[in-house]
């Protein structure tokens, strides 16, 4: 019997994992780098060992350090998690060559499924190797890991090797194994995948199928079970697939088979030989415990000849810090507040509670929100519901996206449930929310009131010009009445209830609505909405010379195009410089065609969000252009 696991992962997996374990009374290990020494599940660990360093390679890669505190901590079992070292065969290997329990498929089952490539020969699937342009678009893809890293579509022949580099690069800071191969992309199809589980008895699960086609950078978004409206014999087809590939190379543990849905042709992916992310809604389906099932086949308990039935319909949501309308650039900074409310089976995996920040070594999810019901349409009302109730203050999160995501059309109706979703429709599920302008002038009320209590509320003079406020795009202009309240003269239509400095009524259309307020800076959440302040005058020191290029996100400068110096000419969308944030590599281009006039960016460098990374003096004719077209817009 397993009495001590330590867990070779941080933050939301790790502290799921952990659950099970206490329930099971099993003692639980956390390991954790610098970074992380304050994370949640470190606090909810009975014993913790540090990794020093921050960056993935110094730590949570580094299998040598993670068995050596396995190993003075007292466990006797490995669970890998999810990501990091979780299909490293090596890895597993030095678990079992140290005498504690790997909790995981066998190393060899590992090295056949685990690399994409490896798999693809086990399954007859041969990858491109001499690409043509008859060949476009490709998908240039990590042979280890998941998660959308490591990968890039190509739909220009000359840009192949510079992705394929970027590509590598990517994968090896990600997984430790810069391996990539190509295949064909096949745009716009259905992300289907079958949850496998199975015993050293012989007996193999295949618990039903998981949608995830809603997915930004290849990683997924929104994921649910089963996969709706697959017909009969192609979901049959699915899961018979997945038992074989099972079969064939002694598989043991929970593990996924992933393919692409289009035209009703189901095209292998992979195999992923580690618990998904997704896992929750094939629990909440089935009625089961994934994580208590793996530790049961590492003890090596026999499961039962089959699983139990399926039951309704389950939806997971991946709250992210990132912000969908600036090309999903990963946020950061601390989670004042972080409340998502569980009434009515809401389940909410995570590694953070409130008060927790959010730092720039590792990936930006939040929390997985999950609900479970008796039909698709049930549990996306529910899960949009949660959502839009949650109290997230902070860092810019994709909730809004989340929400405009479950009500839509394309999604409700099963439509085009592809993974081009976003591409179609990102514009509009990053619009302004509906009632923005109330929230802004709430917000500005709000502040009002706060001016009003600190002058002892004495109003002897009550100005007769307007007072404004801006927050982001609204600008609110009200003025107090002599009644002791406010009048609003702009959004026109709303009418001043109470105000105080936390809460503020409104009366919109004969409609009272309540509206939280609370305030961070110049950050303003009320209600669901995040709002900026934006300054009345702006500051000096902000104002940057044409063609500066900021850093978008906090992160480090991984590389600097060969070469590349001040007074060289540079075309525009040309790649200058690369910036890795939260895991991911983010490429950042010259605006225009013109000279480089300066760079401040070097290999190795920590760079803030708003950081000057270098500086194109664009061709006179094209500012020429860029001024025009502002006029334009201005006009």
């Amino acid at each position: 019997m397993i009495s001590t696991v330590l867990v070779a992962n941080r933050g939301e997996i790790a502290c799921r994992v952990f659950r099970t374990c206490r329930e099971l009374g099993i003692s639980t290990v956390a390991v954790y780098s610098d970074a992380d020494a304050d994370a949640l599940h470190v606090r909810e660990a009975d014993t913790a060992v540090r990794l020093p360093g921050a960056a993935p390679s110094e730590t949570y890669l580094r299998g040598d350090l993670v068995v050596k505190a396995a190993l003075a901590a007292g466990a006797d079992a490995v669970h890998p998690g999810y990501g990091f070292l979780s299909e490293n065969a090596g890895f597993a290997r030095a678990v079992t060559d140290a005498g504690l329990v790997w909790i995981g498929p066998p190393p060899e089952a590992i090295e056949a499924m685990a690399s994409k490539t490896r798999a693809k020969e086990l399954l007859g699937v041969e990858p491109l190797t001499d690409v043509t342009a008859s060949d476009l678009p490709v998908l240039v893809k990590a042979a280890a890991g998941g998660g959308g890293r490591g990968m890039r579509i190509v739909r220009e022949l000359s840009a192949l090797p510079e992705e394929l580099r970027a590509a590598s690069a990517e994968a090896a800071s990600a997984f430790g194994d810069g391996e990539v191969f190509v295949e064909p992309y096949v745009e716009n199809g259905r992300h289907v995948e079958v949850q496998l589980l199975c015993d050293t008895h012989g007996t193999v699960w295949a618990l039903g199928t998981r949608d995830c086609s809603l997915q930004r950078r290849h990683q997924k978004v929104i994921e649910e079970a089963p996969a709706p409206g697959l017909p009969a014999a192609l979901e049959a087809s699915l899961l018979d697939t997945a038992v074989r590939a099972a079969k064939a190379v002694g598989y043991v543990g929970a593990g996924t088979v992933e393919f692409l849905v289009k035209d009703g042709r189901a095209h292998f992916l992979e195999m992923n030989t580690r618990l998904q992310v997704e896992h929750p809604v094939t629990e909440e389906v089935y009625g089961v415990d994934l994580v208590a099932l793996q530790l049961a086949v590492a003890e090596g308990r026999e499961l039962p000849p089959a699983p139990p039935a399926a039951s309704g319909h389950a939806i997971e949501a991946r709250l992210y810090a990132e912000d969908p309308a600036r090309e999903w650039a990963p946020q950061t900074g601390v989670l004042h507040r972080f409340e998502v409310p569980r009434e009515g089976r809401v389940r909410v995996d995570t590694g953070y509670v409130s008060g927790d920040a959010v730092g720039v070594h590792y990936d930006p999810m939040l929390a997985k929100v999950v609900v479970h019901a008796p039909t698709r349409a049930e549990a996306a009302r529910k899960l949009a519901h949660a959502l839009e109730r949650a109290r997230i203050h902070g860092p810019a999160t994709n909730r809004e996206l989340l929400v405009a995501s479950l009500r839509h059309s394309e999604y409700a109706s099963e439509r085009r449930l592809d993974t081009g979703f976003y591409e179609r429709n990102l514009t509009a599920l990053t619009a302004p929310a509906e009632g923005e302008e109330y929230a802004a002038t709430a917000a500005a009320l709000a502040e009002a009131s706060i001016n009003r209590s600190r002058f002892g509320g004495s109003w002897r003079n009550v100005p007769s010009q307007d007072q404004a406020r801006a927050y982001g795009d609204h600008e609110v202009r009200y003025r107090p009445s002599r009644a002791g309240g406010y009048e609003v003269t702009a959004p026109e239509g709303i009418r001043v209830v109470s105000a105080a400095p936390d809460r503020v009524r409104l009366e919109v259309a004969g409609v009272v609505r309540d509206f939280d307020v609370a305030r961070y800076g110049d950050t303003v959440h009320v209600g669901p909405y995040r709002l900026t302040l934006r300054p009345r005058f702006p500051d000096p020191a902000d104002q940057r010379e044409p063609g500066s290029l900021l850093a978008p996100m906090p992160g480090t400068v991984v590389r600097v195009a060969d070469g590349l110096a001040v007074g060289d000419r540079v075309a525009a969308g040309q790649p200058l410089l690369w910036l890795e944030a939260m895991k991911m590599e983010h490429r950042v281009t010259a605006p225009a065609s013109g000279t480089l006039t300066a760079l401040h960016a070097a290999p190795g460098r920590q760079v803030e969000v708003g950081a000057l990374l270098a500086v194109v003096q664009a061709d006179l004719a094209q500012a020429d252009v860029s001024t025009e077209a502002q006029e334009d817009q201005t006009a």
